[in-house]
């Protein structure tokens, strides 16, 4: 597989491929080693993270050491059958990473921001203390 790969060396790639690909909907119980297995096939493989936590569960990066590697793997594993669960295979953005990110941060602020100065979430209840709104009733 990797061999068909490296004929197209002279071939533009779209801006969104990269050598990083970000798996989902994997079995939770896969092995970093079944990982290497499947993805291996395809090319030389720098590193597989694999994710442990509650939020990261079915969910790895895979990093290759070519970039054409990298976009055969997903190209021919996008729909793969892993243990009756079919592979998602993505170019991993790290502008989208980064975007979720900063909204997370911001939240974060606006929250602290509201409990420092005592402003609740509810604008109409807001008002409706200060007297300056009447809520509609149907």
């Amino acid at each position: 597989m990797a061999m068909a790969s490296r004929q197209n060396r002279g071939a533009k790639l779209p801006p969104e491929v990269n050598r990083i690909l970000y798996i989902k909907n994997l079995p939770f119980k896969i092995t970093t080693e079944e990982m290497y297995e499947i993805f291996g096939k395809f090319g030389a493989v720098r590193q597989i993270r694999v994710g442990n936590t509650a939020d990261t569960r079915g969910t790895a990066f895979v990093v290759y050491e070519d970039i054409f590697d990298a976009k055969t793997a997903c190209e021919h594993l996008s729909g793969y059958n892993v243990s009756n669960r079919y592979l998602v295979v993505l170019y991993y953005q790290a502008t989208k990473a980064w975007k979720r990110m900063d909204t997370e941060k911001a939240r974060a602020k606006l929250e602290d921001i509201k409990e420092r100065y005592g402003i609740g979430g509810d604008i109409d209840k807001e008002k409706e203390k200060m007297g300056l709104f009447t809520p509609r009733r149907n």
